[in-house]
């Protein structure tokens, strides 16, 4: 009975069971009312669906389809637009390069960087190659400055290679900073330098080839002279002229020419005049801003009195050397012809007898007499006679020549007696030289450069 009566308390009653169930009930319906609409939703215009909880919202999701793409496209189109403008830039270093490398190897067209010795510079395997090892089947011609090849290059580019004599007076670096000038003077009257080659005691020109021999080639040869009728002589004549200018005033070195004769005037295609060796007494060590020089190079009967007897030089050095270029073109003869017949004079006094007694047209060349104009012809013998004065301060300028040959209005002065090499030599006026003959040797084949220097050292 006392056990019985103490576990009463632990019992509950049906009623006290049934109340906490219905707590719970309740408890639940509220926890399902977050979780789920209880309400009817057959009723939904009677009555109004009850707006959840702000706080019990789920966070939204992201639209489909808008949130990647300009992420995508912020990442993809820099480095699509990166690596297009590496390509481009990697195209673009290529092909320079490839350019570069052909017109150093390959003899440039025209378009090639200049400013640097490695952009001239040729292998000299490369010249043997293209010379056939200097074969005398590719030999041109022969100088006091060295023998002249034929070469044709890797790319069938023809060009001129000159092989320079041993005696240069330039060191290396000198000879390379001496080509960079001179490669720079670009002139349509210029026979154009590609580069050069050094290696040990070889020092290599390679110039563009001119396909057409020297003027000499045709102009003394009485089956080619033809070929130059006076049309053709008066544009080589103002051509070399420009030429000549250009070198004196136009160009970034102040050049004398000092051996300006028909074998240095080459002639191309369309019979242009180019003028070769205008760098070569820069090449063997004379510098070209002295006034007096113990060296003296040049071809006798086209040097100066002042050059040839005192050493004295200057651009109307040149101018000299042009007047007797010039009436041999006029007359289709060498001044030296004059020496080699019995008469007593020279070219230079011949012309100016013919001027003094009112005939100069008899110094036309005979082969011309039925075609060529009159006016142009005296007033070529008149700029010939006023380069060949004997005082320098006399002679033209090569900017008036040019301006004389051009335009009519301009009013020549008469020309003053000119110097006599031959009288002077006759009289024994002339000091005693020693005068090496001309090297030149011509083969059949056409040539590119058959300048020869003919060295003068006074005793």
């Amino acid at each position: 009975m006392g056990n019985a009566q103490q576990r009463e308390p632990r019992l509950q009653s049906s009623s006290q069971v049934n109340s906490q169930v219905t707590v719970l009930t309740s408890r639940v319906a509220e926890l399902e009312g977050h979780m789920y609409e209880v309400y009817p939703f057959y009723q939904q215009n009677s009555t109004s669906a009850p707006q959840p909880s702000p706080g019990a919202l789920p966070p939204p999701l992201p639209p489909k389809g808008k949130s990647k793409i300009p992420t995508i496209v912020a990442i993809v189109v820099p480095i699509a637009v990166s690596m297009l403008l590496f390509v481009v830039g990697c195209c673009f270093i290529t092909r320079r390069a490839r350019k570069k490398r052909s017109a150093a190897a390959e003899a440039p067209s025209g378009e090639n960087d200049i400013s640097t010795i490695e952009s001239l510079q040729f292998d000299f395997s490369t010249i043997v190659a293209a010379t056939n090892n200097f074969s005398d089947d590719n030999k041109l011609g022969e100088g006091g400055f060295g023998q002249v090849y034929k070469g044709i290059l890797s790319n069938g580019q023809e060009v001129a290679v000159k092989r320079l004599s041993k005696n240069s007076g330039q060191g290396a670096e000198e000879f390379k900073n001496e080509m960079v000038l001179v490669a720079k003077l670009q002139h349509r009257n210029l026979v154009r330098l590609y580069g050069f080659c050094l290696e040990g005691e070889e020092k290599i020109l390679v110039y563009e080839y001119v396909s057409n021999k020297s003027l000499d080639y045709f102009l003394f040869d009485p089956e080619k002279q033809g070929q130059l009728d006076w049309a053709r002589r008066y544009k080589i004549i103002a051509g070399i002229a420009r030429g000549i200018m250009y070198l004196h005033e136009d160009s970034r070195l102040r050049i004398i020419h000092r051996d300006l004769k028909a074998s240095n005037i080459l002639l191309d295609g369309e019979m242009h005049p180019k003028i070769s060796d205008f760098g070569m007494a820069r090449i063997f060590g004379v510098d070209q801003t002295q006034a007096n020089t113990s060296r003296i190079v040049g071809t006798y009967g086209y040097m100066s009195p002042e050059y040839a007897m005192h050493g004295q030089f200057s651009v109307k050095s040149d101018l000299y050397s042009f007047g007797v270029l010039l009436l041999e073109i006029i007359s289709g003869k060498k001044n030296s012809y004059f020496f080699q017949t019995d008469a007593a004079e020279d070219l230079v006094s011949h012309a100016w007898k013919l001027w003094r007694d009112g005939t100069p047209l008899e110094l036309l060349d005979p082969s011309m007499r039925d075609s060529y104009s009159r006016s142009e012809v005296i007033r070529c013998i008149h700029i010939g006679l006023l380069c060949v004065q004997e005082d320098p301060a006399d002679r033209p300028t090569m900017q008036s020549v040019v301006l004389m040959l051009n335009s009519y209005s301009v009013t020549l002065p008469l020309p003053e007696q000119p110097a006599f090499f031959l009288r002077s030599r006759t009289e024994g006026n002339m000091p005693k030289i020693t005068l090496e003959s001309d090297l030149s040797v011509s083969k059949s084949t056409p040539s590119v450069d058959e300048a020869s220097i003919t060295a003068v050292y006074p005793r």
